[in-house]
């Protein structure tokens, strides 16, 4: 498979220097080993999502010299592919309603058990299973309903020799590429039933990530080491749904003076602010190690 790579940025807000060095490095990876470099606007969230966000998007990255192949992908524009993951894994009995609150999940977290702390997961804390025992499985799939993956069941259900794990290129990687993997028992007590679909929205960053790799035929993903432990999610997806695992690259994380990680929220670094400041793209790149 010939190179290729994407940046995804959600627009929701405006892009710092962070976003900055995610898509430059993964820009420049593509174009100096000739492969090619995608866009991905990750819209799915409609009601944090702004059309206005979205145009900076393209004027920052293009005022940093950021040139993406083919006209860019945008999640609002692929849901009906999300809705028939969703239904194929509903028909397996892998889904399940789940109508707890964030309130109830941290009430059941905090209940004793066996006298450990609370348990977190790439999701936050790990769900505990309320609906999963109680919940109906049979008949058409909910709509406008939380759905979650039944993740014992989901393992079950993969073949007995399935390999979980996947190729790291990045810093977390011992001796690059490393394979890094992970057992069944991992997932059922480190990550627990992930949500698939929310109620205000349909699909998850987990479903629809996985989907859209696969169909922009990415392989190499280059993000944050922040994402590193979501990407065993991942993989378990790409098993369950018939897809190929790319090769991973968790690169560092932009951080301010203190050492706390760049977020939408910190406006005094948006690349914006900078170009308005006078600054030129080639001082970005000296800013964030490039």
């Amino acid at each position: 498979m010939k190179f290729a790579t994407r940046f995804a940025p959600s627009p929701t807000g405006p892009l710092h220097l962070g976003h900055a060095y995610s898509a430059l490095l993964a820009h420049d990876t593509a174009r100096t080993v000739g492969g090619r470099f995608l866009l991905r606007i990750e819209d799915i969230d409609t009601t944090r999502s702004r059309p206005e966000w979205e145009d900076r998007i393209y004027e920052d990255l293009t005022w940093l010299g950021i040139e993406w192949d083919d006209t860019p992908m945008r999640q609002s524009d692929r849901l009906s592919a999300y809705l028939a993951a969703l239904h194929s894994l509903w028909d397996r009995g892998l889904l399940y309603p789940c109508h707890c609150t964030r309130r109830d999940i941290v009430a059941a977290s905090s209940a004793p058990q066996e006298g450990s702390e609370p348990t977190h997961g790439p999701d936050g804390l790990i769900y505990q299973g309320t609906c999963r025992v109680a919940a109906l499985r049979t008949g058409p799939m909910p709509e406008n309903t939380t759905l979650r993956l039944d993740m014992q069941a989901a393992l079950w259900q993969l073949p007995t020799d399935t390999s979980f794990g996947f190729d790291e290129t990045g810093p977390v990687a011992t001796d690059p590429p490393s394979r890094l993997g992970f057992t069944a028992q991992d997932m059922i007590a480190t990550v627990g039933d992930i949500v698939l679909s929310r109620k205000d929205f349909i699909g998850s960053y987990h479903l629809s990530v996985v989907l859209d790799d696969a169909v922009q035929g990415i392989s190499h993903v280059i993000r944050g080491k922040d994402l590193f432990e979501a990407t065993k999610i991942h993989v378990i997806l790409q098993h369950l749904l018939s897809l190929e695992t790319p090769i991973y690259t968790h690169h560092k994380l932009i951080r301010d003076e203190t050492g706390k990680r760049l977020a939408k929220r910190d406006d005094a670094r948006a690349i914006a602010k900078y170009r308005a400041e006078g600054a030129t793209p080639r001082d970005i790149r000296r800013m964030v190690g490039l």
